[in-house]
């Protein structure tokens, strides 16, 4: 059990909570984090009054930067959470499907899994003039294992999904915006407000009637589970190609984990 929590809790209202990502230096996407997630998760759903949560950053540059490469996973590949999936897609699954409003308030850089973790939430309003959103796995010899390949098309259309994932280039806020990515990009002073008003507002709104309307959708928007783990199994395979592996290890040697201005 690691004694380091990556998140911030803070309780707005008993209604409605703000998320933060707090785990310096660039916010890997490891599993700390997944175990900070499940943690959350379990508090979420045995609390009978919340109904919206907000996720962000408290680093203005990274709300989270990317999978973690370097073997500092725990458990996540092979460890079944209580949906039965591994606990990477359980994590990702259970945000979508908790009958909470999941909203992603993004800043800076979110690449790859953490693409895949605000792709899994409700809803996503970028910063305007400071996101970078993107899908880089094929650029490094990998494929999305997260649900990047499962949840985009729905959101962008086959054509868009397949220049995200195989371009494996930064998207800025406009740019997801008019792609579908994300809900809307506002201007950067604007977004906390604007977040925080929505919030409050489904936050007041009767916690079943959220619930049900969110399951209908899910019902027709929401990929099955063995679409998700195809995907998974997929990734785990491609991690020991060795041409990615000396894609990998090239990275790594450049600062791809270590040095900010590389991640940038």
């Amino acid at each position: 059990m690691s004694t380091t929590n990556p998140l911030r809790i803070h309780r707005e209202t008993p209604a409605y909570w703000r998320v933060v990502f707090d785990y310096p230096p660039f916010k890997m996407l490891d599993g700390t984090v997944f175990e900070a997630l499940q943690d959350l998760l379990a508090q979420i759903e045995a609390n009978s009054e919340l109904r919206a949560v907000v996720f962000e950053s408290a680093n203005a540059d990274f709300f989270l930067s990317h999978f973690d490469l370097t073997g500092k996973l725990g458990n996540v590949m092979s460890a079944v959470g209580p949906t039965g999936l591994p606990i990477l897609f359980d994590t990702f699954v259970r945000i979508s499907k908790s009958p909470v409003a999941m909203i992603a308030k993004i800043r800076g850089c979110v690449r790859g899994a953490c693409s895949e973790f605000v792709l899994a939430c409700d809803m996503r309003f970028a910063s305007s003039e400071n996101t970078r959103l993107g899908q880089p796995e094929v650029g490094v010899g990998l494929h999305p294992g997260g649900g990047g390949t499962e949840r985009l098309p729905h959101l962008v259309g086959r054509g868009r999904a397949l220049e995200i994932i195989l371009g494996a280039s930064d998207f800025d806020g406009e740019t997801a915006e008019r792609y579908g990515y994300v809900n809307r990009a506002l201007p950067d002073a604007e977004l906390d407000a604007f977040v925080d008003a929505l919030a409050r507002r489904i936050s007041s709104f009767d916690k079943r009637s959220i619930a049900a309307a969110k399951r209908l959708v899910n019902e027709i928007s929401l990929p099955p589970a063995e679409r998700f783990l195809d995907a998974f199994n997929s990734f785990g395979t491609a991690l020991s190609w060795p041409e990615t592996q000396t894609k990998v290890g090239e990275l790594l040697r450049r600062g791809l984990q270590t040095d900010a201005e590389f991640k940038k």
